[in-house]
């Protein structure tokens, strides 16, 4: 059989929810959810996993001070010491208060880009990668929800209409 592909479309966020909610309790699988801006609760209503941000962040972090340890060490003490302020220049452990900011800054540093790049990377938005949203108008004003469904698509078509939405299209 040839799949097939429905879009439902939306005006309003509440009634996207409410659809959204309805149509996983009667155990229809939906492929994904375009919206113009975040929806709070549907992450929830669509049971999606809690993301990995956070600890890929802590990792970055602790790369970016390892990082910032090494090169302090290798400049300031190995490659060139200097005498700055009267404190020694030949033990890392003695100079530390002064390298915090700079170790600081390098974490806060590679946090942030390696987390941007891994996200570009996850999402697939990456340069010459292709667009793959169905309707332009979710970039603007309109919610769609989009199905992929094997055989008759009257059941969910019938859902959509029930749920509100003011567009069905089938692909």
């Amino acid at each position: 059989m040839s799949r097939k592909t429905v879009y439902g479309i939306f005006d309003d966020e509440e009634v996207l929810l409410n659809s959204v909610k309805e149509i996983k309790s009667n155990n229809i699988d939906i492929k994904e959810v375009y919206t113009p801006f975040p929806v709070h609760g549907l992450d929830k209503a669509l049971g999606l996993k809690e993301t990995r941000m956070a600890i890929a962040a802590f990792v970055y972090g602790c790369l970016g001070i390892t990082f910032a340890g090494l090169m302090i060490y290798n400049i300031m003490i190995i490659d060139w010491p200097m005498n700055i302020g009267g404190k020694p220049n030949f033990t890392f452990y003695h100079n530390v208060p002064s390298f915090v900011p700079v170790m600081f800054e390098c974490t806060v540093l590679f946090a942030a880009h390696l987390m941007s790049i891994t996200y570009l990377i996850k999402c697939g938005l990456f340069p010459g990668a292709k667009s793959e949203n169905p309707d332009p108008r979710t970039t603007d004003d309109k919610f769609l929800i989009e199905f992929e469904l094997e055989g008759s698509t009257k059941k969910i078509k019938d859902l959509l209409s029930k749920t509100g939405a003011s567009e069905i299209n089938e692909k």
